[in-house]
């Protein structure tokens, strides 16, 4: 068992360091090919960070192991709120802005609708998987008319931008490569390890998804956030994790549903996916709340951390003994 564990261990070390150098060389060579600011935050950066669970998502379908990419995507917007959030929050008081209150925040409600919506008849369909893209596609679309190729990028895109090395053309085509090459090798080790696992455990492959892969490919989350958080840059930590679970819904959850689909079991409906609903309503009576500030609260984010921990023992009960 020792040597899938250390497998699993360094594929999300990889993984994390090489998504972070490919998005860092994307950026770098999108800048240098003379591409907006505006454009390459809202293309290459929005879908860039989300890098780790699309690759991990193509593996897995790849392989066969539908459920486990499904497990991810699910299992990443349930550990996003309830894990990144709630820790977050009980560090210091996170604001929604006014971005995330009348964009975001809709456009996450209205992908977990329809996700909800597709999944209803227990089947990732290839018809579901365009749906679900065609619907990533709208909303950056949307992003781009909305600010208009002039405007000022956001501050949150702009301080990541800001954040990201120098590069010259021929060191952005390098780590651009080398980055994806070895995303692509990371993501093949994590699912061969969390699959290994997962049959040495006796435990579904969507319950690895769920739990540790998951958690895994949230760090990144959680320390981009807890970091923003720390340097009094609370106003766009929610902006973060709402960006981060639109495109797990939109981009990551089609990438199952195209290479060649897969059926859902009834309990994955209505316990994952109702818990993802549930915590995504929870943040949406945060943000509207009548007579209530717009923020969650030290209280609100320990209410989530414990809904996630409670849900994290649920998960865990159903395994067998």
């Amino acid at each position: 068992m020792w040597i899938p564990v250390l497998a699993l261990i360094f594929g999300f070390i990889t993984l994390v360091w090489s998504a972070d150098r490919f998005l860092s060389g994307a950026a770098s060579t999108a800048s240098h090919m003379g591409v907006s600011k505006l454009l390459i935050g809202l293309t290459v950066v929005s879908v860039g960070t989300s890098a780790p669970e699309i690759l991990v998502a193509v593996a897995a379908s790849l392989e066969g192991n539908n459920l486990l990419a499904v497990g991810n995507a699910i299992g990443s917007n349930i550990a996003n709120i309830g894990l990144v959030l709630g820790i977050t929050a009980i560090i210091a008081p996170l604001p929604f802005s006014q971005t995330v209150l009348k964009s975001e925040l809709p456009w996450l409600l209205g992908a977990t609708a329809l996700a909800l919506i597709l999944l209803f008849d227990l089947e990732l369909s290839v018809i579901d998987g365009i749906l679900l893209l065609t619907g990533l596609g709208l909303v950056l679309y949307r992003l781009l008319k909305k600010q208009g190729v002039g405007s000022d990028v956001s501050s949150s895109i702009e301080e990541e931008l800001d954040d990201m090395p120098q590069m010259t053309t021929r060191q952005g085509w390098f780590w651009l490569v080398l980055g994806l090459i070895i995303l692509l090798f990371s993501a093949e080790l994590l699912v061969w390890a969390a699959t290994t696992i997962a049959e040495r455990l006796g435990v579904s492959e969507l319950i690895v998804g769920l739990t540790i892969v998951a958690v895994g490919t949230s760090l990144p989350e959680l320390a981009a956030t807890v970091g923003s958080a720390i340097k009094g840059h609370t106003d766009i930590a929610i902006g973060n994790v709402v960006g981060s679970n639109i495109l797990n819904i939109l981009a990551v959850l089609s990438v199952p549903g195209l290479i060649g689909g897969t059926d859902i079991e009834s309990v994955a409906l209505w316990r994952d996916c109702g818990m993802m609903l549930a915590l995504t309503l929870l943040l949406a009576l945060f943000a509207y709340a009548v007579n209530s500030l717009p923020v969650i609260t030290r209280f609100e984010g320990a209410v989530m951390l414990f809904a996630w921990i409670g849900y994290n023992y649920l998960l865990i009960q159903s395994v067998p003994v």
